[in-house]
């Protein structure tokens, strides 16, 4: 049982003190998700650096992760990103997250209709 209160806040900047000692407690793990990570957000790769940077915001909008939107705003806007570029990137992931809810709501129509059929013998 945790007691009440036990954290004030969740994904405050200062959390990110906590990142060698995550990467220490699973060093195979850290070490290959530090080489991907590296790879993927490299700069010589065919897609631009801002446009890879807007995809990986959309990404951090999709999947929420606060710190990815800290940095991800932070050097879209270093590789030259507008606000607007920056505002339809946030429309965009809207519109594809609000879609995944309406192929998820196929799914449970899916779920549904099988459900409502007579098991077969």
């Amino acid at each position: 049982m945790t007691k009440p209160g036990i954290v004030a806040a969740y994904a405050e900047p200062s959390d990110m003190a906590f990142a060698s000692g995550l990467l220490a407690a699973a060093p195979a793990e850290a070490k290959a998700f530090v080489a991907f990570k590296t790879v993927s957000e490299r700069s010589d790769g065919v897609i631009p650096a801002k446009y890879r940077e807007l995809i990986a915001l959309s990404a951090a909008l999709t999947t929420q992760c606060s710190y990815c939107l800290d940095v991800h705003t932070r050097q879209a806007l270093e590789a030259g990103a507008t606000r607007e570029e920056l505002a339809e990137t946030i429309f965009i992931a809207a519109a594809l997250r609000a879609g995944a809810a309406v192929g998820h709501g196929l799914l449970v129509q899916k779920i549904a209709d099988a459900a409502a059929k007579p098991a077969s013998a």
